[in-house]
């Protein structure tokens, strides 16, 4: 987990995928972080990901770095404790002018059963789950 972590926050910018009926979406996200060794997402709860994730818990997450590639399938679960907003605001203070803990927007995820594939042109892919 750790190692997806700090690829994800070194790309600064990873694409997720969710699932609207049968139209796969993606979009750009940035953030990322660890509360209690769990790897969190943050978006806000009025946005159209949102309401995806709620119909349909599984994602995928992609990233490159402009030598390797990870892509991270998991379910994600809402963390609705203020504690958990309020590390991830932490996490990313530029945030704060549009959300705040506990405001009914924030909301926050952790992605539970998930399997990180690393891959590039050059070696040979390689698997953690966490």
């Amino acid at each position: 987990m750790q190692e997806v972590y700090e690829f994800l926050k070194k790309c600064n910018t990873y694409y997720i995928a969710t699932e609207e009926g049968d139209q796969p979406r993606v979009r750009p996200f940035g953030t990322i972080n660890i509360l209690e060794d769990k790897l969190y997402i943050q978006t806000g709860r009025v946005k159209n990901v949102a309401k995806q994730i709620a119909l349909n818990p599984k994602a995928e997450i992609c990233a490159f770095n402009g030598k390797e590639w990870v892509r991270v399938a998991a379910t994600l679960v809402e963390d609705d404790r203020l504690e958990a907003q309020q590390s991830m605001l932490d996490a990313y203070p530029d945030l704060q002018g549009m959300y705040k803990a506990g405001d009914g927007n924030t909301q926050v995820y952790y992605l539970k059963d998930a399997e990180a594939v690393f891959s590039s042109f050059t070696a040979a892919s390689r698997t953690v789950k966490f």
